[in-house]
């Protein structure tokens, strides 16, 4: 935790030199003394201390001052730190003003000049001030700030994106906090520009986007290699399980990840099948783990980066990226999973991101408290985010078109379901209508089997209806199913067109797609189990067939 702050302005340089000497003497070991002649340098200094989060205990500023007199300058500095103790350095001449800023600026003290020895008219009264002021002082949070409103799809955007990424940051509500609304008056931000980020070294970046975001916290680093041996594209578990047999394996190796990785299972509150972990683990811990696997071994990771195409040119398969960066590789494995199928249903569309999420949603959990939540999906991922969400919710209705849970979710998830009191199944089901202004705030529901409907209270809807893969960036030399999954080994074969693609004397291995060279593995993949431990398993097998098709070349 950083030293909060001593802060001394006085345009008499050798005033100011001997008071600072004098905290610092004293003071050193538990604040940071900062001293400053100019009040304009001083007032910017306190916007950007401010923005970083750092703590003002104690403002001593001298009355008689060019640009700005003591007074005045203590006024403004309220803005920034109203908790802060103030002092006013005074002549004798000076009293009467200092005595009119008791009542004016609140001033806590104003001290003589000189103040020799400080053992007796200095350090007792600031000891005194210090004391108090630590009474009421709580520690401001120190790193990335987000301020937006609560149901604003470009803000929930964002903290999906940081916490997806295992970066820090401190949300703060603008209709909620004071404090949001005071740093947006201090930085002249205006509500039309939200949200904003304010960095830990004081800068701003409003209404950014993803990719701005990124670039800005360093999470998009260029390119280190001409060509790789193998570019993995998608970062679930199954992408994450390649970099990290890839890498260290030998193989200059890329993940590229088109927004956050662990995909789907990332987003899990707790995984309780996975191998090695009797009392399971989150999806953001299995990421970060993995991650850091990864990159240890030298593994990159690009992202936000969306993947255009994939085409072979002089013996090279080329990636294609959003924007036209083209990276050369050997071999390609595609593990970009799957995303949740859109509810066609009237008003979800509207409120999209603004009370209505697709997966589990996390960073939005907090603000369910109390509150009425909807979850639309009746698998294991709809199960975790019911069990989840009930230590928050007043009540969680998880809405299905079937009976019961029993033919969709695990059974140790559903018995966990049963013995939580506020989690409340509503079998044959469905949401009619979402209602709100700005903001989901009601739904109509009733039974699939007739038409009576009613209107509950609806605060949040969760949705897990169906996964389809993202494969709609991928070309025609890739056989895909009827339903968009990739074809692969023989299933590839089984394909008239087959033929016109492969050239290769041999078949294609287990996990190679039509296209050689190219692999698929994880729940992207035609036929796959659609569990974590399986994509990791089918990622860290792909590395092997990588080997074998690089040995060919």
């Amino acid at each position: 935790m950083n030293q909060p702050i001593i802060f001394c302005i006085d345009d008499d340089q050798q005033v100011l030199r001997a008071i600072t000497r004098d905290l610092k003497a004293k003071y050193r070991n538990e604040y940071k003394v900062l001293s400053t002649t100019s009040t304009k340098e001083g007032l910017e200094a306190l916007l950007e201390l401010k923005n970083k989060g750092e703590a003002v205990a104690i403002f001593i500023a001298d009355q008689r001052m060019p640009e700005m007199d003591g007074v005045s300058f203590l006024v403004n500095a309220l803005e920034f730190y109203p908790d802060a103790k103030r002092v006013l350095l005074t002549a004798y001449s000076d009293t009467d003003a200092a005595i009119k800023a008791i009542n004016e600026v609140k001033l806590d003290y104003y001290l003589m000049k000189p103040w020799d020895p400080p053992e007796e008219r200095l350090f007792p009264v600031i000891d005194d001030l210090l004391d108090e002021w630590q009474n009421g002082y709580k520690p401001d949070f120190k790193g990335m700030k987000l301020i937006g409103y609560q149901f604003s799809p470009k803000s929930h955007n964002l903290k999906e994106y940081l916490a997806g990424n295992l970066v820090p940051y401190h949300w703060m509500d603008i209709e909620k906090s004071r404090e949001a609304q005071q740093l947006l008056e201090l930085n002249n931000v205006q509500l039309k520009d939200l949200p904003v980020v304010l960095f830990e070294d004081g800068t701003a970046l409003q209404t950014p986007s993803i990719q701005e975001l990124a670039a800005r916290i360093g999470l998009s680093p260029g390119l280190k290699n001409e060509v790789y041996d193998v570019v993995i594209v998608g970062a679930g578990p199954a992408g994450l399980a390649a970099s990290v047999y890839g890498a260290s394996e030998g193989l200059k190796t890329l993940l590229i990840e088109r927004h956050s990785p662990g995909g789907q299972a990332g987003t899990s509150s707790k995984i309780e099948n996975y191998l090695g972990f009797p009392s399971g683990l989150s999806g953001s811990e299995l990421t970060r783990r993995a991650l850091t696997q990864s990159t240890r071994f030298g593994a990159e990771f690009l992202s936000p980066q969306d993947v255009r195409s994939i085409h072979e040119k002089d013996g090279y398969k080329r990636i294609v990226l959003e924007g036209g960066i083209e990276i050369n590789t050997r071999a390609v494995v595609i593990t970009t999973g799957v995303d949740y199928r859109k509810l066609e249903t009237k008003g979800i569309e509207k409120f999209t991101g603004a009370g209505i999420y697709y997966g589990a949603a996390m960073t939005e959990a907090a603000s369910c408290k109390d509150k009425e939540v909807y979850i639309v999906g009746g698998g294991n991922s709809a199960g975790q985010a019911a069990m989840y969400l009930s230590k928050f919710a007043r009540n969680v209705f998880i809405v299905i078109r079937k009976e019961d849970l029993v033919s969709s979710m695990s059974s140790y998830l559903i018995d966990q379901i049963k013995g939580t009191m506020n989690i409340h199944v509503l079998g044959k089901t469905e949401i009619k209508e979402a209602i709100g202004e700005d903001r989901i705030e009601q739904i109509r529901i009733g039974s699939i089997d007739h038409d009576d409907t009613e209107i509950k209270v609806a605060d949040a809807i969760y949705i897990f209806i169906g996964s389809k893969p993202y494969t709609d960036w991928i070309g025609e030399e890739i056989i895909r199913n009827d339903k968009g999954f990739i074809e692969t080994g023989r299933d590839a074969q089984n394909y008239e067109r087959f033929k016109k693609i492969w050239k290769l004397q041999r078949d294609p291995y287990l996990l190679e797609t039509s296209a050689h060279g190219i692999f698929a593995a994880g729940d992207v993949r035609a036929n796959a189990m659609n569990r974590v431990a399986s994509a990791v398993g089918e990622g860290s097998m792909a590395i092997s067939f990588v080997h074998k098709f690089l040995a060919e070349v």
